[in-house]
């Protein structure tokens, strides 16, 4: 089994037309395809919906943050309902 422990990996995305790069842990990058794909959505679509929701906060995170946060409270929310 992989080490969960691994550096950030930067990776590409596009939102809204416009390219950036997310560094995420690759637990986060699982856990992103995962969560896009059981949405029906493709990653781009998912990181664009969370990138929405972070620049309505009072205080925006930064992006990776953003994700980060986002998946930890999906998981938080599914496992409550388990």
């Amino acid at each position: 089994m992989t080490s969960p422990y691994h550096p950030p990996v930067k990776r590409s995305v596009e939102i809204a037309g416009h390219k950036t790069s997310i560094s995420l842990e690759p637990v986060f990058w699982d856990m992103l395809r995962a969560a896009a794909s059981e949405a029906g959505v493709p990653v781009n679509a998912l990181v664009a919906r969370i990138d929405a929701e972070r620049l309505e906060a009072d205080v925006p995170p930064g992006l990776a943050g953003a994700v980060r946060v986002w998946l930890a409270t999906a998981w938080l929310a599914t496992a409550r309902k388990a």
